[in-house]
């Protein structure tokens, strides 16, 4: 794969305001089953419909931003799936964001959200979690607090960092692309293992990979309506990759992917595509061989995969590359796991009751591993299945595939 066959990041596209975004709504309630607030709580202010019908009264000063009507539209994982089967093809994702951002604008959020919505300060405390080891003590700590504080969920779930592996895989000589390997603000502590896996692969293939010292797309920020927080750190994060004089960004986590693409490389000359499809479709990874696993892999398809990233056959492809690899799809309802960025420490009920669907289902599938291509979600789903006892590991699908790797066979 060469310059060429890897096509730039297109403009950014123009947003309208809130209430030219409603207008597009025709009403006809097609979204609702795919909802995972409405499936819950089955009442419309839990629906995009009534969220939408919501942030066009606050825009329009028909109402004040009450508590509830704030309750309800932070309910919202925001994970698309309205957004996909949409026949008027809304745009919630922007009508969502400039909502919240207003909500932001006319009152000071808590001091948490601030916190959780601050990738920076995220990753500070993240590396100093790992540094003092705080998955073996915190969540013991965290359980003499209240039940339902949002305290107590940060210290339950604060996950192990996993160790960056080096992969026994050496690069091929550097004949492809130069790829600026973005590695995340979370991800880049708990996804250390992904990313040298993502580095392995792309290296056996042939192409020469750079990491970029700046780690923030400006999701979490977008995502909590701090917008103007997420486009600081979306142009240092598109400064840093200009300076790389790379061809081409991979991000490893489905959750970033969305951002990096049209907030961060949208209107310069870097192509953003999923990681996954650049793999697929690259020649020079296809010559490379895997080593079989007897092994029963669930696979857990992010919502921010589904309905930003795509690139789902992709996905399937490349696993299908590892010989005597079973691998279970997890059922597409209910798609949402509950993690969606900070909401399964914001939002613990709703969050847990999704994640508890989930689990459920890949328990049936009695399986070895558990793949997902999210970070968010492989935190939040591996915190529920320990609790269970007995959990299987998550991991995401490249680190799969580096591990399989067979770097002695010819190509």
């Amino acid at each position: 794969m060469n310059r060429m066959s890897v096509p730039a990041s297109g403009a950014p596209r123009a947003k309208p305001g809130v209430a030219a975004l409603a207008d597009q709504c025709v009403m006809c309630g097609l979204c609702l089953p795919h909802c995972p607030t409405y499936r819950l709580e089955r009442t419309e202010a839990e629906s995009p419909r009534g969220r939408i019908a919501l942030a066009r009264a606050l825009a329009e000063g028909r109402l004040a931003p009450d508590a509830a009507a704030v309750a309800h539209l932070d309910h919202c994982l925001g994970c698309l799936s309205c957004q996909k089967v949409c026949p008027s093809q809304v745009r919630y994702d922007d009508l969502l964001v400039q909502t919240r951002a207003a909500l932001v604008a006319a009152a000071p959020p808590s001091r948490l959200r601030r916190w959780l919505h601050a990738p920076r300060r995220l990753r500070a405390l993240a590396w100093f979690g790992a540094a003092v080891h705080a998955p073996r003590w915190l969540p013991r700590l965290a359980r003499l607090l209240p039940r339902g504080s949002r305290w107590r969920r940060i210290g339950e779930t604060v996950p192990a960092a996993p160790r960056r592996r080096a992969i026994a895989a050496p690069p091929a000589p550097a004949t492809g692309c130069a790829i600026a390997l973005f590695r995340g603000c979370v991800g880049s502590v708990y996804e250390a293992d992904t990313l040298a896996a993502a580095r392995t692969l792309l290296e056996a293939a042939g192409h020469r990979v750079i990491e970029v010292d700046h780690h923030c797309c400006g999701a979490l920020s977008r995502h909590g309506g701090f917008v103007d927080d997420a486009a600081r750190e979306a142009a240092a994060t598109r400064e840093a990759l200009l300076g790389t004089h790379a061809e081409v960004v991979l991000g490893c986590s489905s959750g970033c992917h969305g951002d990096l693409r049209d907030e961060v490389a949208a209107g310069t000359p870097l192509a953003a595509p999923d990681i996954h499809a650049f793999l697929a479709a690259d020649a020079a990874f296809a010559a490379l061989r895997f080593r079989p696993l007897q092994c029963r892999a669930a696979l857990h398809l992010p919502c921010t995969q589904v309905n930003v990233a795509g690139a789902l056959a992709a996905i399937r492809a490349l696993l299908a590359r590892v010989p005597q690899l079973v691998v279970l799809e997890l059922p597409e309802q209910p798609r949402c796991c509950g993690a969606a960025g900070s909401y399964f420490i914001e939002h613990p009920s709703f969050a847990d009751r999704l994640r508890a669907e989930k689990l459920d289902q890949a328990v049936t599938l009695e399986p070895d591993l558990l793949l997902t291509t999210n970070i968010g979600c492989r935190i939040h789903l591996g915190n529920g299945l320990r609790e269970r006892g007995g959990a299987p590991p998550v991991v995401h699908p490249l680190a799969l595939l580096a591990a399989q790797l067979d770097a002695g066979a010819p190509t």
